[in-house]
């Protein structure tokens, strides 16, 4: 069960919340009226503006602080005046530990402030570098789905992007990166730099490849967390070429899990005979990328996944089992079907994601039929 929702809840619900430390001070002052004069429940009202700061901000914490020594005066004066030496000091510690509720509770707001400033900022950062894809690219229905483990982070090490060239083809990305979270960031960004770069520009999928290697190989440890993370660096990624209305489609397996085909409610696994190491690593393996056709026809699905959907374990710790799954999915929209992956992935787990995730998938829409036109007849 999603429980982001009650992150803001205090914010949303502070005004009612504010009869809560109100009913507190009213109980507490009657209690204090109706107890033998030797009881002394004065002190007990510094719950009140101690329990506001925990929902509301300065000032209304400051008007809960002052409606508290209003009551601690009030029962003062109705058991021996409030200038008896005992009563002085309640209500003088009352007063000073108000005020430094208060005091903290500005410090906390204001903090908060800038801190969602820099959420802000960064949330916008990442939307620009992902630029999720359309829901239609060319003739293909996009969806896709992305949760990281990193819960204040909308992007982490997973990536995807799709491209639609000038030569009537689509050109698809998906990739992990070594690691997780927002320290991945700058991995990803370089992969998607030279992706979108590439798609354009190389006529073959193979060239493409090649020169995304050359560029991620370049430039990758310049963006990675060297500091944190001294290991190797390396993404393994799914490059996929899918020419319009042709009824196939070539890709080249970087060391990435390999996709799936839905058709007819039938799963095909499009392992590769010939993976290529992953970005990052292309001086490890035999020289040339070798790049693999399949039958794409229309209304096929595409399923492209991180190793988070495959890896995702419940608390006994099996597996997500996504092929076997897939194959009982009815047939769908791309939102529907991820709509319903990503609820049994939540389920399986109980919520509890220990990678990032991605997921995308893409239908090849048919061809709208072309309307017969009838010639007239020569008269």
């Amino acid at each position: 069960m999603d429980i982001r929702w009650l992150d803001d809840f205090p914010s949303r619900a502070s005004g009612r919340l504010l009869a809560v430390p109100l009913a507190l001070i009213v109980v507490i002052t009657t209690a204090g009226l109706v107890s033998p004069n030797n009881v002394h429940l004065g002190p007990m009202l510094v719950i009140a503006p101690a329990l506001t700061a925990s929902f509301a901000g300065p000032w209304q914490t400051a008007m809960i602080g002052t409606v508290a020594a209003g009551a601690q005066a009030l029962l003062a004066e109705l058991n021996g005046g409030l200038g008896t030496p005992n009563h002085v000091w309640q209500f003088i510690a009352l007063v000073v530990l108000s005020a430094l509720v208060v005091f903290f509770c500005y410090l906390r707001e204001r903090h908060s402030r800038q801190l969602s400033r820099v959420r802000v900022v960064a949330e916008t950062a990442q939307r620009v570098l992902l630029r999720p894809p359309p829901q239609r690219v060319g003739p293909l229905r996009v969806a896709w789905r992305y949760r990281t483990a990193d819960t204040d982070a909308q992007m982490g090490g997973d990536l995807f992007a799709v491209v639609h060239t000038g030569r009537s083809c689509s050109r698809v990305i998906i990739g992990d990166v070594r690691g997780k979270g927002l320290a991945a960031i700058g991995e990803a960004s370089v992969v998607l730099g030279a992706f979108r770069e590439s798609a354009r520009h190389c006529e073959t999928l193979s060239e493409m490849v090649q020169a995304m290697e050359d560029s991620v190989g370049a430039d990758i440890e310049d963006a990675a967390d060297t500091e944190q993370d001294p290991g190797e660096h390396f993404v393994t990624a799914l490059v996929l070429d899918l020419p319009d209305g042709c009824g196939h489609g070539t890709m080249i397996n970087c060391g990435h899990p390999p996709p799936l085909l839905l058709r007819d409610g039938q799963v095909t696994v499009l392992h590769a005979g010939s993976p290529a190491p992953p970005l990052g690593l292309g001086n490890l393996g035999p020289s040339g990328l070798h790049s693999e056709t399949f039958a794409f026809t229309d209304g096929d699905t595409l399923l492209l996944y991180t190793d988070g959907v495959i890896e995702a374990r419940s608390p006994q710790g099996s597996f997500y089992p996504l092929a076997e799954r897939a194959a009982t999915f009815p047939a769908a929209e791309p939102e529907e079907l991820l709509q319903r992956l990503l609820h049994e992935v939540s389920a399986h787990t109980e919520g509890r994601l220990a990678d990032d995730v991605a997921v995308l998938a893409i239908t090849l829409a048919p061809a709208p039929a072309r309307s017969a036109t009838t010639m007239p007849s020569p008269s």
